[in-house]
Order: C-alpha cells, then structure tokens, then sequence
C-alpha cells in the first residue's frame, strides 16, 4: 500500500531512538529536588501560619531551632539544584525547535525560583537565631518575609520555568499534550497567586503550585528521557 510504504520510508529516514542529551541529569535532579522538598516539609511541619502572632514564632523557634536550621539547609540545596534542572529544561525546549524566548524564559524562571527558594532559606535561618527576648515584630517581619519568597517569589518564578517549557513543548510535541497542559495550569495558578497580595485567601494556590509543580517537573523528565527517534546526523 502506498501509505505503508510512505510510513516505511519515513521510518528509515530517522536515526536510531536515542535519550536527548542532558536528560538523564534531568531526571536524576528532578527526582533528588522532589525528596529535597518532601524532606522540607517534614522537617518543619511544625511551623506556625502566616497568621501566627510574633510571641508564638519566638516560641517557635526557642522549641524547635534545630528543624529550623535543618529547614533552611535543604532549601539551599534545593534552590542550587534548581539551576542545572532549569538549565537543562532550556536547552531540551531550545533543540526541541522551541523559540529561544520560550527557552531563555525557562531558564530565567528557574533561576528566579531558586533565588527565591535561597531568600527563604536566609530569612528562616535568621529568624532561627533570634533570642527570645527579641521583638515579636521583629520575628513577624522575617517570618513574613521567609513565607513571601519561598511561597508567592517561587510561584511566580515557578510560573515562568512552566510557562517557558510548555508552550513551545505542547506544539513540538517534545512533551505529550496532557503533560503540557497541567504544566500550564501550574503556570495559571503560580501566577494568579500574586492575588494573595490584595486577598490572603489566594495562598492555597501556593500549596498547589510547590507540590503539583514539583509532581509536574518530575513527570515531565520521565517524558523528556524516554529515547526517541532522531534524523540521521542529528546530535540529540
């Protein structure tokens, strides 16, 4: 049948499947992120709400100053991880004929989130160090601060990194339509989370955009490493 010989030759036209480049990494980094983060929560589920009153986190941090600490080394480790996955997300969508403003808005997201992820960290661990006797307002303005960047900073940083992988990849079809489209609903919902400003209700996105996009980020490594096929001569 002309039609099976057509599908026979465009077959024997393309290179054997093969892994792109760097997506094993990714996988790896996307998978260690993921403990790093499910690690995070463990260590400090006990850390009061925003709207905790500043004695309650100087109490806070007098009975559990150690998982504060704890807290904070894994959100380093977490926000340097961050870059090279970001990094590697880019060029994926960047050899998967995406456009090099998705791409570098990809990269810049990650690097964004990471810095966030870094910001909270510094806050916590500064707060940590409070005495006791210290101001409550004090301790309200760094826990805050601490909640602001690690919560709405990596949404809306995280926004960006989805956002800049999604778009060229749900066309390309480097990554499956259903991947592609919860990526952009995290984006939607990282970005709408800047709400939270005008109305504290919004903050249940930031669960949502941590957690899911942290599901999605995984998800969408295992789509990127499995190997494809590739035309003859090209460089995965």
């Amino acid at each position: 049948m002309p039609t099976s010989a057509h599908e026979s030759r465009a077959a024997s036209l393309r290179g054997p499947a093969r892994r792109p480049r760097g997506a094993v990494a990714l996988l790896t980094g996307s998978l260690a992120y993921a403990v790093l983060t499910a690690a995070y929560v463990v260590a400090n589920r006990a850390t009061p709400q925003p709207g905790a009153s500043g004695r309650d986190i100087l109490h806070h941090v007098r009975d559990e100053g150690t998982a504060i600490d704890l807290g904070a080394f894994l959100l380093v480790v977490a926000a340097v991880l961050l870059v090279p996955v970001a990094a590697t997300l880019s060029r994926l969508v960047r050899k998967g004929q995406g456009s090099g403003a998705a791409a570098t808005t990809a990269l810049a997201g990650g690097l964004l989130a990471g810095g966030a992820l870094a910001s909270s960290a510094a806050f916590a661990w500064t707060l940590g160090r409070l005495p006791e006797e210290s101001p409550t307002a004090l301790a309200r303005a760094l826990a805050d601060l601490s909640f602001l960047a690690g919560g709405l900073g990596y949404a809306v940083s995280f926004a960006l990194l989805a956002a800049g992988t999604c778009l060229p990849a749900r066309s390309s079809g480097l990554l499956s339509r259903a991947c592609a489209t919860t990526g952009l609903v995290i984006a939607a919902a990282g970005l709408a989370a800047t709400l939270l400003l005008l109305v504290f209700g919004f903050s249940y996105l930031l669960p949502v955009v941590r957690f899911g996009g942290t599901a999605w980020l995984v998800w969408a490594a295992f789509a990127l490493a499995r190997p494809r096929p590739t035309a003859p001569g090209v460089d995965a």
